[in-house]
């Protein structure tokens, strides 16, 4: 058994609550009924999804991704951004609870059971790097923290420092749509050769996509393979 694995194994025994409605649970998770409630929709046939970039349609298809395929092959989320699941994100990145991250990490590893998401030997994790000024205003990277716990999860390798930011950026709450694109263009550069592996980019919300949309393209053109993006949760509203 792999480190990972038996500190996966013992973090599932110790008695913890349940973050939404306050339930014994064993290990950092929520109770089954909660995931349940907020998970079911990402595999509800009855809720058409875009198939590359898990955006919740209304009817039809991603009118985004059809006019321009995104650089990576797959989006797999936990669950929609919206109440009451966004708590489970807002705790981590507000209120800076670090015991969410595995929380998230384990509904991320589940969904991506549940879809059938098979990743390739040789894959990376690679989180979205954090801007200074959100650094210093939290004391960690929220992508980052996710993406250690979802290393143990998915017995993958962690490659935190793949990815760099070019330069910084207003903070992505503060812009509509079309300013999040522009300011994501070029934003990333990837600073070790991939030589053919498949990336897994992470992240904690997707919202319009430029973020991972930016992200993937340095991957790529470090010489990943391929990129598949897995994200705690995705805004229903959004359109990469």
């Amino acid at each position: 058994m792999t480190l990972r694995r038996a500190g996966r194994s013992l973090l599932a025994r110790i008695g913890c609550d349940c973050p939404l409605c306050g339930a014994r649970v064993a290990g950092a998770r929520l109770c089954a009924g909660c995931e349940s409630d907020i998970a079911g929709s990402m595999v509800d046939p009855a809720v058409p999804r875009c198939p590359r970039c898990a955006l919740r349609l209304r009817h039809g298809h991603c009118a985004a991704c059809l006019a321009g395929a995104p650089p990576f092959s797959r989006c797999v989320a936990a669950f929609d951004y919206e109440p009451p699941a966004d708590i489970l994100v807002h705790m981590l990145k507000s209120g800076l609870r670090l015991s969410m991250a595995p929380v998230l990490a384990g509904m991320m590893a589940r969904a991506c059971a549940r879809q059938g998401l098979v990743l390739p030997a040789g894959a990376v994790l690679v989180p979205v790097p954090a801007g200074r000024a959100s650094l210093r205003r939290r004391g960690m990277n929220p992508a980052a923290e996710i993406a250690r716990a979802l290393a143990g999860e998915l017995d993958i390798p962690l490659a935190r420092a793949v990815l760099a930011r070019r330069r910084e950026t207003p903070r992505q709450a503060t812009l509509d749509r079309r300013a999040r694109r522009r300011a994501a263009q070029g934003l990333y550069v990837c600073r070790e050769p991939l030589a053919g592996r498949h990336a897994v980019l992470v992240d904690d919300v997707m919202t319009t996509g430029s973020t991972v949309r930016a992200a993937a393209q340095a991957l790529i053109a470090g010489g990943a393979q391929d990129v598949t993006v897995l994200v705690a949760a995705r805004t229903p509203g959004g359109a990469p």
